[in-house]
């Protein structure tokens, strides 16, 4: 099969092995994948978050189920936002069968343990032709809808995590720092969830206006208005929640600056690198500071339904498509947030 390769931080297209399905697992064809943000500061970062997580496996617990991710020397295939149609099942699988389209939470499992689909040396991620799916946690997609849109499953998940891990009512209002595409799925969820205003605040006037057709009440560039500025002239008195969705250093102190005494400042922003903060800043404040990664299988299954019946329309996000070969000219265009927000990779074109 045709594959975009991550090895040693570069990226090449070329011709790798099918991967064969194993028993309680699927082959499928990949009909779309998005391209994360996270997969370009992985690029970018990947070598100091590995020797992070390297750090952090030896202060963590032991777990039954080891999660094994990648080795930076070997050929690792990213991509985890997809939808996939089956083309061939397993022994002991009961859930799918061939010519199913589904998506999937981006993770394998078999007797060796869990493995991040994507970021892992043996199960590879969506910029394929092919991918090994595990049976009992693929979604089926509603019929009708298209497999672009069931790709933008898994960043919708993000937000509607983040938003549930900061305990947000529909008695609060809401600051949302950074328009990309996590900091987008954010605003969309606030928005079903009937919480406002809503303000969100960007460099860029094009994620800006996307902002607005998701849901956001009041847009600002912070270098002319700042967003805690843009708050308040809403006239509103409900407390306001920050979201920081940024992930760059400096931005969590930023976030926390904006926060009210008792306030709550949740992170959702993926940084890579060292930061640094003001502790004072929260103490005398005494905030609540929370930090939200991925997603759990309900709020997945919940964000495949909303797309599907059209509790949100996500199509504004999506500014481009390429194919295999088009992966790695798709990574530098995502560094324009005026060229693009999120592209799919859609292999079968």
């Amino acid at each position: 099969m045709r594959a975009t390769i991550m090895n040693n931080w570069q990226l090449r297209v070329d011709t790798t092995a099918d991967p064969i399905p194993g028993s309680g697992q699927v082959l499928t064809k990949v009909l779309a994948c998005g391209i994360c943000g996270s997969d370009l500061h992985m690029l970018k970062h990947g070598k100091e978050s590995l020797a992070l997580s390297e750090t952090l496996n030896n202060w963590a617990d032991p777990s039954p189920m080891p999660i094994t991710s990648f080795v930076a020397d070997k050929d690792t295939i990213m991509g985890h936002e997809f939808c996939c149609e089956v083309v061939d099942v397993g022994s002991d699988c009961t859930n799918l069968s061939a010519g199913d389209v589904v998506v999937s939470m981006p993770l394998a499992f078999d007797a060796s343990g869990l493995h991040p689909v994507g970021y892992s040396n043996l199960y590879n991620g969506g910029y394929a032709d092919m991918m090994i799916l595990n049976d009992m946690l693929a979604l089926k997609v509603p019929n009708g809808l298209s497999p672009r849109m069931a790709a933008l499953t898994e960043p919708l998940a993000v937000g509607v995590h983040a938003v549930a891990k900061s305990r947000i009512t529909s008695e609060n209002s809401a600051i949302v720092i950074g328009l990309g595409p996590v900091g987008l799925a954010v605003i969309a969820e606030l928005k079903m969830k009937g919480i406002g205003p809503i303000v969100g605040a960007d460099f860029s006037p094009r994620r800006r206006q996307l902002a607005l057709q998701l849901g956001a009440d009041v847009v600002v560039d912070p270098r002319e208005t700042p967003a805690i500025e843009a708050w308040r002239t809403t006239g509103t008195s409900r407390e306001r929640f920050i979201f920081e969705a940024v992930g760059v250093p400096t931005m969590i102190d930023e976030a926390m600056r904006m926060a009210p005494r008792g306030g709550h400042v949740l992170v959702v922003g993926a940084c890579m690198q060292a930061d640094q903060i003001h502790p004072m800043v929260a103490v005398t404040r005494e905030l609540n500071l929370q930090f939200a990664l991925g997603y759990e299988p309900d709020e997945f299954a919940y964000s495949l339904h909303a797309i599907a019946q059209g509790d949100v329309d996500l199509s504004p996000m999506l500014t481009g498509s390429v194919g295999i070969d088009g992966v790695p000219q798709a990574f530098i265009d995502l560094g324009n947030p005026e060229q693009h927000a999120k592209i799919l990779v859609e292999p079968q074109k």
